[in-house]
């Protein structure tokens, strides 16, 4: 059933919200690399992989940053795939630095930018040496926030930097109120910088932020339940707050709760078959090569069928195939 803020949009509305633009235009960037497939899988069949890869979330596998936080969706698939991908680390109990996540993100995103990482290791270290290991799940809520919602915590970081200086950003200049305001900018100027700044007027400043800003911004009763609770406080102390909260999780949906990050029996289940097949396949392997009839020419092994890929990456991965065969029969002569 269509919502009344859906009726009261506009088409182009619409579309604009829902990014439909950007996966179109998208969608035939991508055709036009393949079209050399088109004759044999045909333009609806691409459109469909597309679009379904796009409702599954693995349509930013592999793909440059630009996209990849191109669209909320695209953020939140792309935070999702590194859970899924990467949640053994936390699972064995292995503790890696900024750089060693940073290189695991790269596996996703060759192009994925160092300075997005080390904010994020910042916020687990309350900016403290970006060098030193964090935990799994740390990293990955501290990420998650970071990652998300990058452009917002950059006004917010302007904001705790005016409000330090005795700025601030929501004030109305009246001139008969000038006294107030200078007794006003007087006493946040007299605050230390390690004492942070005052909850309250922080609160009404990111309010105002939230209520005009373009971009993604955490729920406004998350926001409140935090600072609500705090008389004053840092920039990296409501970035740690913002990336333990739960609200979050829920409000994105990309994440579980910390309790389930370790849990995802789907993914189990699909590395038991591929430990399956590949244990068969050399168990059988090895049964040949001892077999009597080892002298004749063995049968190729079969492969194992790989996961599922669009069609808009098959291109790329053939391309990439040829040119390892081309340097394998070289060697060989």
């Amino acid at each position: 059933m269509l919502s009344a803020d859906r009726l009261s949009q506009s088409g182009l509305e619409y579309l604009a919200q829902r990014h439909v633009i950007t996966y179109m235009e998208d969608a035939v960037s991508q055709l036009l690399e393949s079209r050399e497939d088109i004759s044999q899988y045909g333009i609806a069949r691409f459109f469909t992989e597309y679009f379904s890869s796009v409702g599954q979330g693995t349509h930013i596998l592999f793909r440059e940053f630009s996209f990849v936080q191109a669209t909320p969706h695209n953020r939140a698939s792309f935070l999702r795939t590194f859970w899924r991908c990467f949640r053994t680390v936390g699972k064995n109990g292995d503790l890696l630095t900024a750089k060693e996540y940073h290189c695991l993100l790269q596996l996703l995103c060759p192009d994925f930018p160092l300075d997005l990482t080390q904010k994020a290791a910042r916020i687990v270290l309350m900016d403290d040496a970006v060098d030193c290991l964090m935990s799994f799940s740390d990293f990955l809520f501290a990420f998650q926030i970071q990652f998300y919602y990058s452009e917002f915590l950059e006004s917010v970081a302007a904001i705790y930097q005016e409000l330090l200086t005795g700025k601030n950003p929501n004030t109305v200049i009246v001139p008969t109120s000038s006294s107030g305001q200078h007794r006003s900018r007087q006493a946040l100027t007299e605050s230390s910088p390690l004492d942070g700044v005052e909850a309250l007027v922080f609160y009404q400043c990111l309010e105002s932020l939230c209520d005009r800003s373009k971009y993604s911004c955490p729920p406004s009763a998350v926001i409140k339940e935090i600072l609500s609770s705090m008389q004053r406080l840092t920039f990296y102390e409501f970035l740690m707050a913002l990336a333990k909260h739960q609200g979050i999780n829920r409000a994105l949906g990309a994440l579980p709760d910390k309790a389930e990050l370790l849990v995802d029996p789907l993914m189990d289940q699909e590395l038991e078959k591929l430990i399956t097949q590949v244990s068969g396949l050399s168990i059988s392997n090895s049964a040949n090569a001892s077999g009597d009839n080892a002298n004749l020419p063995s049968r190729p092994p079969s492969r194992i069928s790989s996961p599922w890929r669009p069609l808009h990456h098959r291109r790329k991965i053939d391309a990439e195939s040829d040119g390892s065969t081309e340097e394998t029969d070289s060697s060989e002569n």
